[in-house]
């Protein structure tokens, strides 16, 4: 091998890399159960509602040190948010949490372009538009185009009572046709749809959860939300759901209100618990610090410097006070938000306010970047706690620049606002305030008024913004604009004590799966075999740091991606060591033997994974959340395989062979085993057609009247997994929840254990409203509540206890239109797999023949494993829905089948060459005798480690797993008794006609 230097380095280099990236990965959850243990310690389980008290203080805890540096590791430092930034992230269904898809209402935002237009052609072509998107592909403004123009009559989409409106005037004119408006509407509406991402995302980052994500789905209107780890489901589902509250107030100055702190900071002594054993005592830079700024915020007001041990419930919190004649009253800690709201919303310090304020709302600003500190705002309120300007009445707003090349943010309102901000910005400017713009409670900006009352509704706001501040600033004035609902219409809720299940469960199958394959490898190859473990060990480690240093997220098909990935790497080195061995055989030296073997086998193993790598990147194009991060791991495990495999096996052999060393890649038990086999395979092939084809016959006959057990994915509906204190019968639950005053019809399965059942419902389907979400939710827990024992509704549906072992674990929702979209992207995942594969086979062999072969032994793989399903859904003690993941499996079956025929192909291809006085049937017979040891063992390590992930793995899983087990074992038939003998079939024909021509 050349270059072993440079391989050697690549393998450190890649090797400390990825223990690099993991190292972070430990000190984040080392730093985790610290912030747990001190939650635990501070909140005893006495306290009324503890486990939420728990997190929360977990949450501040994590907050309070997120810019402290906490891990060192000589030649740099970092902060736990890096800490946190660069360790793997965990998927919903091992951390628990939530994953959304929301779908932003195009229908209101129409509505709200045309001003509610009473139009009857309009009106019409909306609910048409709704009716079309239930078995349509189409977004739902291309339908409501559709439907419109099949109705219009005369009507224009420019007509003064559709869009030819003031809210559109200057963009939209009676004389545009109907195509100019439909260019402006489209990008109107996508204006909102980024305004309602904007929101989505502020809101999320404000709510504190740890690697969130959030992604516009193409141009649909759909936005998904993932939130790992997030354990309050409902606030989460509450914040993803309520309407966007965009608000004008007018802010009073800050310095209004120092003496109202001085009073409320006396007051608070005598309320707030400071007792000796919560008292810290601050070093003494950091007090004189603090008292400097307290100094500064009340003037003459004074402090007993010596009173070191005096605990000040506002003064000690306070990081810096505000600028005068500005808005801000002073800094505090973003951490300490909460706390100072809470501190100055007590009844006891709110009497302290002069009348004319007494009805003040105090509200913090948006923080810096990379900022500890945040500003309090004190906002002129009322007896109904409504702002002075609701953010309806903006029409529009754009990011600019000022004469100074400053950005800036331009705002349009309606006549109603015009009139209100000219009255607000008026007062402003006599009194010297500002103006403060607030979104869902937060001050986003809070500008002064310069050159007296703005009339007309057109106003220009401006300020230190970044470039990407004021766009920001400009998306969210938008968002006031055009209030769309945000339906959830799928959503999968995972609770934390299964995630940890997920864990537990996942790590166990793959030490096992792991030892299994090492082992097995030392037995039937010896030295050999322990070289190749040393290889696949390292795989195994640049694997997760390739997951790490990408920033993917770990899901539990994830991690089976992984184990596939480990039993599925063995081929490339069983491939490399039977050629070895035929060259051993052949009467070769060591070292030739080595040389030659690893030449001749690199062809097969690279079309074998590139195959593979192929079926791979289709389902990591079509899938979404778990599938995607099953599909990546694979696509990872693909590429690192192939270099381990490749050269760091290579050259440990080399290294000891270069010493001396002898290999017989084999040991005593394995040396003669599969060797001399000579079996006439194409002889059989019609046997083989009848036994598939009547396998194949009976399971279309179940398909055609079993048919299959879809999951929620593909026809909708709503799935919760509850565990019951007791064994419970599966059907009797169903009975129970069947009954007309309950959900007229469900469904339930034992999944695992026979207190955990999987309960499936339509009721409602087509609803996505919350309120319908908890009413479900609610008639679920009346109807069980006879089998729960003393468990309280509040009980059943808490996602804060992670020691949770009864009561709702996980709950799935998907609309019937999702579902729809689901089933065909599955179906263009599948055909497309095949076509591309079909095309790169008929790339590397030149005959068409091979490319029929391979895809007619997929087919054959596919029916059957369908089959399978069918027949055998209604008695496995498992779920076997078909869903999204079942979708995964027959990928990649398609993509196991493939790899196992190319390599028999190859086979065909250089014998055909080397023996050409042998006949064709010949010449394929004995290349799929001399492959039968590498398929047997690499079918069998496959299957060993997928009966253990299907043993020790997850319930959630059974099911992926088991379709993958009877891929495998009709995927290794399909290759010597269908691909082959259909190549040779259909190649022999095409000759007997030539002759006959």
């Amino acid at each position: 091998m050349q270059n072993k230097g440079l391989v050697k380095l690549f393998a450190v280099l890649f090797g400390l890399v990825s223990i690099y990236q993991l190292s972070f990965t430990f000190k984040a959850s080392q730093i985790e159960r610290e912030a747990e243990t001190a939650a635990i310690n501070k909140i005893s389980e006495t306290e009324d509602d503890f486990r939420a008290k728990r997190s929360a203080e977990e949450l501040s805890y994590l907050d309070a040190i997120a810019n402290d540096t906490v891990f060192n590791m000589g030649i740099a430092k970092f902060t736990y948010n890096e800490v946190k930034q660069k360790a793997m992230n965990l998927g919903l269904d091992l951390k628990g949490g939530i994953n959304v898809i929301l779908q932003v209402s195009v229908k209101d935002i129409l509505k709200g372009l045309a001003n509610h237009t009473k139009n009857p052609v309009f009106n019409k072509a909306l609910d048409d538009a709704s009716e079309l998107q239930k078995d349509s592909q189409n977004t739902y403004l291309e339908d409501f185009f559709i439907a419109f123009d099949k109705i219009k009559g005369d009507t224009k989409l420019a007509s003064p009572d559709i869009f030819y409106t003031k809210t559109l005037d200057g963009e939209i004119d009676g004389s545009m046709t109907d195509d100019e408006v439909k260019v402006v509407i489209e990008r109107k509406i996508d204006e909102s749809i980024v305004s309602a991402f904007e929101v989505l995302r502020k809101r999320i980052d404000e709510f504190g959860v740890t690697s969130p994500n959030i992604q516009r789905l193409g141009t649909s209107g759909r936005i998904l939300v993932e939130l790992p780890g997030v354990k309050d489901i409902e606030r989460a589902t509450a914040l993803l759901q309520s309407t966007a509250q965009l608000e004008f107030w007018d802010a009073y100055r800050g310095e209004q209100f120092f003496g109202f702190l001085s009073q409320a900071n006396e007051t608070l002594k005598d309320i707030v618990d400071t007792g000796d054993e919560t008292a810290e005592v601050e070093s003494n830079d950091q007090e004189d610090a603090q008292e400097d700024a307290i100094d500064d915020l009340l003037g003459d007001a004074t402090t007993d410097s010596t009173a070191v041990d005096t605990v000040n419930p506002i003064f000690d919190l306070i990081r810096g006070p505000g600028y005068q004649g500005g808005p801000i009253v002073a800094y505090f800690e973003v951490a300490d938000r909460a706390q100072v709201l809470e501190y100055l919303n007590m009844p006891q310090v709110r009497s302290l306010l002069p009348a004319e304020m007494r009805y003040v709302k105090f509200a913090f600003g948006k923080p810096e970047k990379n900022s500890e500190v945040v500003g309090l705002y004190a906002l002129a309120g009322n007896r109904d706690n409504e702002p002075q300007l609701s953010g309806a009445v903006v029409t529009d707003a754009r990011q600019n620049f000022g004469p100074t090349g400053k950005p800036t943010v331009s705002m349009q309102m309606n006549a109603k606002g015009a009139k209100i901000w000219e009255e607000m910005t008026g007062e402003a400017f006599t009194n010297g305030s500002q103006i403060a713009i607030v979104l869902d409670n937060v001050v986003y900006s809070a500008p002064g008024v310069t050159s007296g009352p703005i009339s007309g509704g057109n106003s220009e706001i401006s300020g230190n913004f970044t470039l990407n501040e004021a766009i920001d600033l400009a998306n969210v004035l938008r968002a006031g604009k055009l209030p769309a609902s945000a339906d959830i219409i799928q959503s999968d809720v995972v609770g934390p004590s299964l995630g940890q299940e997920a864990i537990d469960s996942g790590t166990m199958s793959f030490m096992i799966a792991l030892a299994l394959v090492l082992i097995w490898m030392v037995v039937y190859y010896g030295k050999a075999g322990a070289f190749s473990d040393v290889a696949m060990l390292l795989n195994i480690l640049l694997i997760f740091g390739i997951l790490s240093g990408l920033g993917a997220v770990l899901t539990l098909p994830g991690i089976a991606g992984i184990v596939l990935t480990i039993g599925m790497s063995v081929d490339a080195n069983v491939l490399i060591f039977e050629r070895i061995r035929e060259e051993i055989a052949k009467g070769k030296g060591q070292k030739e033997a080595i040389q030659d073997g690893f030449n001749n086998a690199l062809s097969s193993i690279l079309d074998a994974n590139i195959t593979t790598g192929l079926t791979a990147l289709i389902l990591f194009i079509f899938g979404t959340g778990p599938i995607k991060g099953f599909a990546t791991t694979l696509l990872i495990g693909i590429g690192t395989s192939l270099f381990t495999a490749i050269f760091i096996t290579r050259l440990l052999i080399d290294w000891y062979a270069n010493k001396g060393g002898s290999l017989d890649f084999s040991t005593g038990l394995t040396k003669n085993l599969f060797r001399r086999i000579d079996i006439e395979f194409l002889r059989k092939r019609k046997l083989a057609y009848i036994i598939s084809g009547a396998i194949i016959v009976l399971g279309l006959g179940s398909l055609f009247t079993n048919g299959l057990d879809q999951g929620v994915d593909f026809v909708g509906g709503r799935t919760y997994q509850v565990h019951f204190p007791q064994d419970v019968s599966a059907s009797e639950i169903k009975s129970v929840l069947s009954q007309p005053d309950v959900f007229n019809s469900a469904d339930a399965k034992t999944v695992g254990e026979s207190n955990n059942l999987k309960i499936t419902t339509k009721y409602k389907v087509d609803e996505t409203g919350k309120e319908v979400d908890e009413e479900i939710r609610s008639k679920l827990f009346t109807a069980l509540q006879p089998y729960l024992g003393n468990l309280t509704y509040e009980e059943f549906i808490d996602n804060n206890n992670v020691n949770k072992t009864i009561g709702l674990m996980e709950q799935y929702k998907v609309s019937p239109t999702i579902a729809d979209d689901i089933k065909q992207a599955s179906f263009w995942a599948i055909l497309g797999s095949l076509i591309v594969v079909f095309l790169y086979i008929l790339f590397r062999f030149k005959k068409w023949q091979y490319s029929l072969g391979a895809v007619a032994a997929v087919f054959h793989d596919v029916l059957i494993v369908l089959g399978v399903f069918s027949i055998t859904y209604r008695f496995m003690p498992f779920s076997m829905e078909i869903d999204q993941a079942f979708i995964a499996a027959i990928l990649t079956v398609i993509g196991y089948s493939l790899n196992d025929t190319v390599v028999v192909f190859d086979r065909i291809r250089e014998f055909f060459n080397e023996h050409t006085s042998w006949n064709f049937e010949k010449v394929v017979d004995v290349s799929l005798s001399s492959t039968l040891s590498r398929t047997l063992n690499t079918s069998l390590t496959t299957l060993v480690v997928l009966l253990a992930i299907f043993i020790f793995g997850g319930d959630s899983i059974r099911g992926f797993m088991f379709a993958l087990i009877v891929g495998v074992v009709v995927g290794t038939y399909s290759s010597l008794f269908i691909a082959t003998p259909v190549m040779y079939d259909t190649v022999k024909r095409l000759e007997d006609k030539k002759k006959k021509d």
